[in-house]
């Protein structure tokens, strides 16, 4: 095989329009789950060693290196809650053994799988940093003292709520500033940006109030409360609906500027918490590693259901699965102490395991 530096001109072209997606990705800064927690992630020198940063990353990442510990913890969340959403789906969020492209070269197309990763990333960001403003882990920002007063319900709104808007305004701008950089009249830049603000509102649409109570005895004269973010859990459920019901688009041009709209005319345009794709998802049934796509081989399936996504008949692709039995150990007879602790023993159980086939 030539290399690089052997190949013809028109070769060399073609090598750099191949790679140009995989090194410029919006998502490449993920990769910062990989690297230990004893490597430090903020100051001049390892902010520029940061690989699948980006430049304009790099500069937030010197200018505001204190967050950066935040941004690693959102990286580490996201491909977490990607994992649990869709265990069950052909397409399971695995990621590549290697390299700064965590879930491989799928991500380069404009898919809904896509679309889900976009949003749940600016939501992770937004969540893990506003997380560090209440903790009083940064410098920058606190807790949200603007709410404040009596509410319509009649409590004091009190104590310390989350500050959220320090987190998506960080979101903003670090998550987004690949889109920006790449200007925003092309449909993917424009998919991003809409699924990363998706993300985004999935936080602020599902803000919680907590009380406490005061008075004699717990009578609760009086109430104070704030506000805090819903568990990311629940984030991650709520863009998982988004996923199944996102919307085909297609850039077109709206007077001087252009705009997704969906491709069926019959579709009403999405809101703003919808998430949008540009393109088809593969089926995901066969492994091609070049595209990090492991294929459902060996998978397990749910071998009594035939409509949900995780049935056999559905997940398995049509090769077919096989059922077998299986030991395993489970927790049993658990028995309650008298104060704060459970004892149980280990029970040997044989199951009935399905598997898609080769």
């Amino acid at each position: 095989m030539p290399t690089v530096s052997s190949v013809t001109l028109p070769g060399r072209l073609l090598l750099l329009l191949l790679w140009a997606p995989h090194l410029t990705m919006a998502t490449n800064w993920l990769s910062l789950a990989r690297l230990p927690r004893s490597r430090p992630v903020s100051g001049a020198e390892p902010c520029g060693r940061l690989r699948g940063l980006t430049p304009g990353q790099v500069g937030v990442c010197r200018a505001r290196g204190e967050v950066m510990e935040s941004v690693r913890k959102a990286a580490e969340m996201v491909i977490e809650e990607c994992q649990h959403q869709f265990r069950n789906r052909r397409w399971n969020c695995s990621t590549t053994p290697r390299g700064i492209n965590i879930f491989g070269r799928v991500m380069n197309q404009g898919t809904r799988e896509v679309a889900f990763v976009h949003a749940l990333s600016s939501a992770a960001v937004a969540v893990a940093v506003t997380r560090g403003c209440s903790r009083g882990e940064l410098e920058r920002c606190g807790c949200d003292r603007k709410v404040r007063g009596v509410s319509p319900e009649g409590f004091q709104w009190s104590g310390c709520s989350d500050n959220l808007s320090y987190g998506v305004a960080f979101s903003q701008t670090f998550v987004d500033e690949p889109e920006r950089a790449k200007g925003m009249s092309s449909g993917r830049p424009l998919m991003n940006i809409h699924n990363n603000e998706a993300g985004r509102k999935a936080i602020l649409h599902n803000m919680q109030v907590e009380c406490k109570c005061h008075g004699v005895s717990g009578s609760c004269e009086l109430r104070t409360c704030w506000k805090v973010m819903p568990p990311f859990r629940q984030v991650g459920a709520v863009l998982k609906e988004r996923f199944d019901g996102a919307t085909e688009v297609r850039l077109t041009r709206v007077g001087s500027r252009t705009a997704l709209l969906p491709r069926d005319p019959q579709v009403k345009p999405p809101a703003a918490r919808d998430l949008v794709y540009l393109a088809p998802s593969p089926d995901f049934c066969r492994l091609d590693p070049d595209n990090g796509i492991p294929g459902t081989a060996g998978r397990r399936c749910n071998g009594t259901s035939r409509l949900a996504p995780d049935g056999c008949e559905l997940l398995c692709c049509g090769p077919g699965f096989r059922a077998g039995r299986a030991e395993v150990v489970q927790r049993c007879s658990c028995k309650f102490s008298w104060c704060c602790s459970v004892r149980c023993q280990q029970c040997k159980n044989t199951v009935l395991i399905h598997t898609c086939r080769e």
